[in-house]
């Protein structure tokens, strides 16, 4: 008679989830990191300035720039500019590559040293440079000085902004020291550069301006779109909305 065959082993316990149970960290992904107001300014700041070079046309830098305004994370930063960045380059938004950086000197006179607008006007933008010491006049005139890329011929660099019924705009980058001294007679001056000395050590702008029956605007940082002010006056509404 053929003995009976033993009972097959016991399966292994399925490695079933239990509902409700807590992923282990080992499966668990990380969230991805919302992006702050300071996030979405450094990558806006990488756009603009791949604009001013060519390799972002203007409807490519518009629809980039409304994505960057309306970005939640920081990967959704970052992906904005994955072809503007070298490869390898840290997080731009994280700020471990922030733009623009402290001002470039390149020593010698080869700098203006005037910049005159006699019923006219004078526009300077983009790489421009700028003498150790240079004067601005605007007669009935205006003058538009855009200093967020401009390279000075020393450490100290004094410009003078004189506007006689007439008008100056001047932009000055994030990271440049700028002391500012003014004169008004029958007009004024609007000053808006916020901390005076943002690089300690740094090359510093020494601003001095007169305005006769004129006015100068100074104000920190590049010249934004209508769309861009649009963005930052809505964002600014729901801060106030919010009771912050």
């Amino acid at each position: 008679m053929a003995a009976p065959e033993p009972d097959p082993a016991p399966a292994p316990p399925e490695d079933r989830e239990t509902p409700g149970a807590p992923t282990p960290p080992a499966h668990r992904s990380s969230p991805a990191l919302r992006a702050s107001d300071a996030d979405r300014e450094r990558t806006a700041t990488v756009l603009r300035d791949a604009g001013g070079d060519g390799r972002l046309t203007v409807d490519e830098l518009d629809g980039r720039l409304d994505a960057a305004y309306a970005a939640v994370t920081r990967d959704d930063l970052d992906a904005l500019v994955a072809d503007l960045v070298p490869a390898g380059t840290h997080s731009v938004a994280a700020g471990a590559d922030p733009a623009p950086g402290r001002v470039a000197v390149r020593g010698g006179d080869g700098g203006s040293r005037w910049l005159v607008a006699i019923m006219s006007g004078v526009e300077r933008a983009g790489v421009w440079r700028l003498g150790r010491r240079c004067t601005s006049l605007s007669l009935m005139g205006g003058s538009e000085l855009d200093l967020t890329h401009v390279e000075f011929d020393d450490q100290d660099v004094h410009l003078r902004v004189v506007c006689v019924m007439g008008g100056a705009e001047i932009r000055v980058p994030e990271h440049m020291n700028v002391v500012v001294s003014d004169f008004g007679f029958m007009g004024g001056n609007d000053v808006r550069v916020g901390h005076a000395q943002p690089d300690p050590g740094g090359p510093t702008l020494h601003l001095h301006l007169v305005s006769v029956m004129g006015g100068s605007n100074v104000e920190r940082g590049p010249k934004r779109s209508r769309r861009e002010r649009r963005e930052l006056e809505r964002r600014d509404r729901e801060r106030l909305g919010r009771g912050g």
